[in-house]
């Protein structure tokens, strides 16, 4: 894919598997994208997004009933506001979008942990989901070609 592409992994790392956005950030090496790690969306990455073409979102969320990293298409929420200093994906793609009349094409990748406690370090499953989590971004931004032609 020639486009900008800017993976963004949020989250808290001295939480333990709050911190699985941030790892997948910084592990992250596909040639052409660009990763930022950061505590926490803020207002002020709708610059950055008003110049990409596709972000992808990474975050911890609690586990559920199954213990899959899940993958979802982004649109702008309308009825969310930013409030404070903080944002959660949708939120800042519509800041983004009322700013600079732009908003890139997006996804969210939800790794499960279960370890929110002080700490640095992940759990086995939060350590497996950031590795399927690698394998998801790299399949949404290098889509294989052969499969374009069925």
């Amino acid at each position: 894919m020639n486009c900008n592409v800017i993976v963004i992994g949020y989250g808290n790392e001295l939480r333990s598997d709050d911190g699985i956005g941030q790892r997948v950030a910084k592990t992250l090496h596909v040639s052409n994208v660009k990763s930022i790690a950061v505590h926490q969306l803020t207002p002020e990455l709708a610059e950055i997004l008003a110049n990409t073409d596709l972000v992808i979102f990474v975050d911890a969320c609690l586990v559920s009933e199954s213990y899959q990293v899940q993958v979802q298409s982004l649109s702008p929420a309308s009825f969310n506001v930013i409030a404070g200093h903080t944002a959660d994906p949708r939120s800042l793609l519509a800041l983004t979008q009322a700013l600079y009349d732009y908003c890139p094409q997006a996804w969210w990748i939800k790794v499960p942990g279960v370890n929110f406690e002080l700490g640095d370090h992940l759990s086995p499953i939060a350590e497996t989901g950031v590795a399927i989590a690698l394998q998801q971004i790299t399949q949404i931004v290098e889509p294989n070609p052969l499969l374009s032609l069925f």
